[in-house]
């Protein structure tokens, strides 16, 4: 039986960024989206990927189609929507850090369904990714997560689930109960401590993991910022430090150590050495600004790996 085309299946929404200059008042336009910087990532680590998705059938859809074909991502099955845009969102940056806002209401992305080149893609996949964006910015996505997610694990396919609540897009007993639905079935969930502390009121790391790990997931990695990551999979709880680097923006950091620590599972890696992967490939994402262009490629994170040793 031959090995399916994919390694990674994303489904999600892509968006266009624009970020602020920093030593002026104009905008640098580059791209985001959570589960397509997740499915970036993951390439650039070597893994075989393809993104599921639907864009506005305008200059920024196609912006994002060249994205990810220049990427090697397969995305011949994202829709394109004549009338709908796809979505958009700003970094500004500031004394605290940077901030966001979007314009994304009623996207592209929030038509998505699970058509039949979504199902086929899952199927040929050994991994689906999925987050609570995508969930949250229409009840029609969230549903098409949710069969995409049946799909999955009615063949047998594992996939992970990044919680990456945002208040401003759903209300948190609403955010709450999907979230809870989905981490009983992940093999791998992704939460930040900051948003899990906001939504489930839990801010130890290894009360989160026994937490989601009793409701069903398989595997568990806390990102805790810049104090590093905590994993566990019921056999063990293991912190790992994080790796200082001089950061200039944190964007998409999250996402990328995801797209990395999946990629290596699937090349091999236990899940101790996958997380350090993942890790140090986060850090580096934060030496440049915007969410994809900093994202490294495996021989630069292989490099800062045998450094870190």
């Amino acid at each position: 039986m031959s090995a399916p085309p994919f390694d990674i299946v994303a489904l999600g929404e892509g968006l266009i960024e624009f970020s602020q200059l920093p030593d002026g008042p104009g905008w640098r336009q580059g791209f985001g989206g959570d589960t397509s910087n997740f499915v970036i990532a993951a390439r650039r680590a070597g893994a075989r990927c393809a993104y599921l998705s639907r864009v506005g059938d305008e200059a920024f859809g196609e912006a994002l189609l060249a994205l990810w074909q220049r990427e090697g991502i397969d995305c011949s099955a994202v829709e394109r929507d004549p009338s709908a845009d796809t979505g958009l969102y700003f970094i500004r940056y500031g004394p605290q850090g940077h901030s966001f806002s979007y314009r994304r209401k009623g996207s592209a992305a929030s038509h998505m369904r699970l058509s039949p080149g979504f199902r086929e893609q899952i199927a040929q996949s050994r991994w689906l990714h999925v987050s609570g964006i995508s969930q949250a910015i229409s009840e029609q996505a969230c549903d098409t997560v949710f069969e995409a997610i049946d799909l999955a694990c009615d063949q047998g396919i594992p996939f992970s689930y990044d919680l990456n609540w945002r208040s401003t897009l759903w209300p948190a007993p609403r955010a709450a109960a999907i979230a809870r639905a989905s981490i009983a079935r992940c093999q791998l969930f992704l939460p930040s401590i900051d948003e899990a502390s906001a939504l489930f009121g839990m801010d130890d790391p290894r009360r989160l993991i026994d937490w989601a790990l009793g409701l069903g997931a398989r595997a568990v990695a806390v990102k805790c910022g810049d104090r590093g990551v905590v994993i566990g999979d019921g056999q063990r709880t293991t912190e790992i430090d994080p790796h200082r680097v001089a950061t200039v923006d944190a964007t998409g950091a999250g996402d990328c150590f995801g797209g990395v620590m999946v990629a290596r599972l699937l090349a091999g890696d236990p899940l101790e050495q996958a997380a350090r992967a993942g890790a140090i490939a986060a850090a580096l994402a934060t030496t440049g600004r915007g969410a994809i262009d900093p994202l490294p490629r495996w021989p630069e994170i292989e490099r800062a790996l045998a450094q870190a040793r």
